[in-house]
C-alpha cells in the first residue's frame, strides 16, 4: 500500500458538468450506493430499491488519508472497482431537489475528483435503472492493489482519521449490508479476521445509520458529530 504523497487533484467541476449533460434532466436521476451511501445517505430519496450491478465489485482498497486515516498512517474506504458483481441500493433523487442533492453529493464524493463517475445499469426487482455510480480505476494512485491479511490487520488496528477508525467504518458497512439483506462474504471475512485478532467495534455510527433510515426496526444509533459531509476519498 502506497503511503506516499496523495494523488494529484482533478477539478471536479467539469466532471459534474459532464454528468449533468449525460443525464439530460429529462429522466429521473438514480444513484447507486454500495457502502457509506447506504448507511449515511446524502439526500432524502424519493424512492430506493435493492439493486445489483455486474462488472463491478465493492472493495476495501481505496486509500483514505483524512477521513479514516492520516498521511502518515493511511486508512481505507470502500470503492467500486472493475470485476465481479455488487449488490447495493439505488436511490431516485426527488425531482424538486435533484440539483441541490446532486451538488451536495458531489461535494461529498468528488472534492478532489478521485472517482470516475459512471452510469451503470442496475438490476432491481421492478426492472433495470440507469444509475450514477462512483467508481475507482485500478490505475488510480488511490487504489491500493492487493492487501495481505497481515497488512490489513495493521491498518485496521491503527488507522484513524477525522471521522473515526477504518475498522469502525468496516464494521458499520458490514452491519448495514446485513440489515439490508445483503451478504458480502469478503467483508464478513475481514470483520471476523479483525475480531479474531482482538479488535473490537467502538460505539460509533454516522447520523443516518442504515437500519433506522431503512425502517428495519433496529434501535436508533447515537449520532457522531461532524462538521461537514464526509469525503470518502480523502
Amino acid at each position: 500500500m502506497n503511503a506516499g504523497l496523495p494523488p494529484p487533484l482533478r477539478d471536479p467541476a467539469p466532471l459534474l458538468q459532464k454528468v449533468r449533460r449525460e443525464w439530460g434532466g429529462k429522466t429521473p436521476l438514480w444513484v447507486f450506493g454500495y457502502a457509506s451511501l447506504i448507511w449515511r445517505p446524502e439526500f432524502d430519496a424519493a424512492e430506493q430499491r435493492p439493486a445489483s450491478v455486474h462488472g463491478w465489485h465493492r472493495s476495501l482498497k481505496m486509500t483514505s488519508r483524512v477521513n479514516r486515516g492520516t498521511p502518515e498512517s493511511p486508512g481505507l474506504v470502500f470503492a467500486l472497482v472493475p470485476g465481479g458483481s455488487c449488490r447495493g441500493m439505488v436511490y431516485r433523487l426527488a425531482a424538486d431537489s435533484v440539483d441541490q442533492d446532486l451538488e451536495r453529493l458531489w461535494h461529498r464524493e468528488m472534492p478532489t475528483g478521485v472517482y470516475d463517475p459512471k452510469w451503470l445499469m442496475c438490476r432491481t426487482a421492478s426492472g433495470p435503472v440507469r444509475a450514477l455510480a462512483f467508481t475507482l480505476s485500478r490505475r488510480s494512485p488511490s487504489f491500493t492493489g492487493p492487501i495481505d491479511d497481515d497488512a490489513m490487520l495493521r491498518i485496521l488496528r491503527v488507522a484513524s482519521g477525522r471521522y473515526g477508525r477504518t475498522f469502525d467504518y468496516l464494521v458499520e458497512t458490514a452491519t448495514c449490508l446485513r440489515a439490508c439483506g445483503i451478504r458480502d462474504r469478503s467483508i464478513e471475512r475481514l470483520v471476523q479476521l479483525a475480531k479474531g485478532h482482538g479488535l473490537h467495534h467502538a460505539h460509533f455510527t454516522e447520523p443516518s445509520s442504515s437500519a433506522a433510515a431503512l425502517g428495519l426496526g433496529l434501535p436508533p444509533p447515537q449520532p457522531l458529530q461532524i462538521s461537514r459531509p464526509g469525503c470518502p476519498d480523502e
